[in-house]
């Protein structure tokens, strides 16, 4: 859990807005949202393949589009 300690004359806000930022870059949120529920060990692997599916379409799709440059 991150953790902020508040400065000596620091403005509440800005103690939040560090606060907010240290969760999100430890990914407390997704990590929460992400164990709600309970998923079952199959559906969880076919939630990794399809995120993984898609980001190889992505990366393919991206290639395409790319201009060849011929090597001699």
């Amino acid at each position: 859990m991150p953790s902020v300690r508040v400065r000596e004359n620091e403005y509440f806000d800005a103690a939040l807005r560090r606060f907010k930022r240290a969760c999100e870059k430890a990914g407390v949120l997704t990590e929460l949202r992400r164990r709600e529920f309970y998923e079952k060990p199959t559906q969880e692997r076919k939630r990794k393949k399809a995120a993984a599916v898609k980001r190889h379409m992505k990366r393919v799709s991206r290639d395409v589009g790319a201009p060849r440059i011929r090597q001699y």
